[in-house]
């Protein structure tokens, strides 16, 4: 398990953990479910009912998601799901992020002049790496699920045969991927209505994801890996251009890994480990600002504070992180308390950085999604998901209604050369046969002996920053509503801006900002889908919380309805 830094425990600390194991002793008055869609979250109740775990739900959560936001993940996508298990206080990241295709070259989106041609990795089978969900939906039920897989499956089963209704938000995800959805009739004919936007309340219905879905159900990993589905997948992605094989699927495997572990203020954070880049940043973040009494500063200070923070801890994502299998990457030393020193060192509170002085070589929206789940035993699981871009490479490969993913575009093409995000990369994190893309999701866990908090979002680029301030949130005493709702902004090493939401900061503050030299890009329209839960120890209850900015729903199961 990655750790800060290695030093003899103290008293403080010592007593920090006899209180968590006496407190461990204590289970959930309730169950919980917070997701980014009410059918998703209510896939997630039905399992609970039924006598599933938290991760019998999380699979049920996961499958509805993958029928009913087709913009945001799916079972031709993939993810990380954090998982706590409470009878032995196992905790895991079940890495399931795709890989890229074993045909695949570091120079395949490029140009003859070595440029990257726009929307190659974006549009299209050619820019979809192996799915990963399908194996790590397989693997949850098997090593850690109670139920059989098909009755985990069944919700989403019925939710892709029977369809569900469009509103808005998929209205305006499907009008902004508008082209590429019309390009291929296979995608066309399942998620547009005569080539167009449907209406409000249009059906949608996914009969060829239902049968997908019942052979994963009924053979497991190799309903999807190997047989008619895998045959239909590459027949169909090669005839449109794209470079998959029998052998990509057959030798795809989820992996267990362990997570990133990081302490501030006298809570313990658990969190992603790579391929994703999520845990690195998040707890080098906490590191630096844990080097600083941010109490004794004033609001535009705290806030020129963070950002300094949130734009070293990007540099160096973008120089050092990648695929851990086939890339070495630094972890001890950037996780440690000497690393936070020397950025911290190099901050001035008067003037912002340039991120150019950072001397980075010059040679992640609505599009993922988010759910949080814990049972009555006391079991949790925080998962992240994506197809990467709205809607994913807007390709569906025909006879499986299996919308695939454009995560490629997730590998840096070029060294120095954005992705569909801004984000930069370089060579720890470029194209390779076999290799995973890096990412930013970042499931979480926060754990203190008075409580528990489980938390993620979707976002792209940004999901770091939101688990950050949402931590921040909990840390300082307020509830799960004010970790999904808390205003909004944002800093990536490069492009050299402050992202920021409607009304996150004041006119007074926006000013002494830009007199500090900071470029600040005010966002039109607020960003992210938190998805929350929270376990008060102390309090004996247990709280959810569904981003107001989406459409989802957050739902406890109280303590007097006893699972049948």
């Amino acid at each position: 398990m990655t750790v800060l830094s290695w030093k003899a425990p103290s008293w403080s600390f010592l007593a920090f953990w006899l209180l968590w194991s006496l407190a461990s002793a204590r289970t959930p008055p309730a169950a919980a479910v917070a997701s980014a869609h009410p059918a998703a979250t209510e896939a997630g109740m039905e399992i609970l009912r039924a006598g599933g775990n938290a991760f019998d739900a999380a699979v049920a959560v996961s499958a509805a998601l993958a029928v009913v936001e087709p913009y945001s993940s799916g079972l031709g996508g993939g993810g990380f799901w954090l998982l706590h298990r409470a009878s032995d206080g196992r905790q895991v990241m079940i890495d399931g992020r795709e890989r890229a295709p074993l045909a695949a070259q570091r120079e395949m989106y490029l140009d003859e002049k070595g440029e990257v041609v726009p929307g190659l990795s974006i549009d299209g089978p050619l820019a979809a790496g192996i799915p990963g969900e399908p194996a790590a939906l397989a693997h949850i039920a098997r090593r850690y699920g109670r139920l059989p897989l098909a009755r985990s499956l069944a919700p989403a089963i019925r939710l892709a045969r029977e369809g569900f209704e469009v509103d808005a938000h998929y209205r305006r995800m499907a009008r902004f991927r508008l082209g590429v959805l019309r390009r291929h009739a296979s995608t066309r004919g399942i998620f547009l209505k005569e080539g167009e936007v449907p209406p409000l309340g249009w059906r949608i219905r996914q009969p060829g994801l239902a049968r997908t879905l019942e052979q994963l159900a009924e053979k497991g990993r190799e309903g999807f890996y190997a047989g008619p589905v895998a045959r239909k997948l590459v027949n169909s992605v090669r005839r449109h251009g794209g470079i998959w094989t029998l052998e990509d699927l057959k030798a795809y495997r989820v992996v267990e890994r362990e997570p990133i572990v990081g302490r501030y203020r006298g809570y313990r954070v658990v969190t992603a480990a790579p391929p994703s880049s999520g845990g690195v940043v998040l707890v080098e973040m906490l590191n630096m600002l844990a080097q600083k009494q941010l109490a004794r500063l004033s609001e535009a200070d705290h806030i020129h504070f963070m950002i300094e923070v949130m734009r070293r801890a990007y540099f160096d994502r973008a120089r050092y992180l990648g695929d851990p299998d086939q890339v070495e990457m630094p972890l001890q030393k950037l996780l440690s308390e000497e690393h936070a020193r020397r950025w911290v060192a190099g901050i001035h509170m008067d003037r912002a950085t340039s991120s150019a002085a950072l001397d980075f070589p010059k040679r992640e929206g609505q599009d993922t999604t988010h759910f949080s789940i814990i049972d009555r035993e006391g079991n949790r699981v925080a998962a992240t998901l994506s197809i990467n871009y709205p809607f994913g490479s807007g390709f569906v490969a025909e006879g499986t209604g299996v919308l695939l993913n454009d995560e490629m575009d997730d590998f840096s093409a070029k060294p120095g050369a954005a992705n569909v995000y801004g984000l930069v990369g370089n060579e720890a994190n470029a194209i390779a046969p076999g290799r995973r893309m890096l990412s930013s999701m970042t499931p979480t866990f926060v754990e203190h002996p008075e409580g528990v908090a489980i938390l993620g979002t979707p976002g792209g680029s940004r999901i770091i920053t939101m688990v950050l301030l949402g931590l921040l949130e909990f840390i300082e005493g307020h509830g799960p509503s004010d970790w999904v709702s808390r205003k909004r902004f944002h800093h990536q090493y490069l492009p050299d801006q402050v992202q920021f939401e409607p009304g996150a900061f004041s006119s007074r503050v926006r000013r002494r900002l830009e007199e500090k030299g900071h470029v600040l890009k005010p966002l039109e329209r607020p960003y992210g889908n938190m998805q929350a839960v929270f376990w008060d120890r102390k309090g004996n209850r247990v709280e959810a919380a569904s981003d107001p900015r989406g459409i989802g729903l957050a739902s406890v199961l109280p303590e007097n309805i006893q699972p049948r």
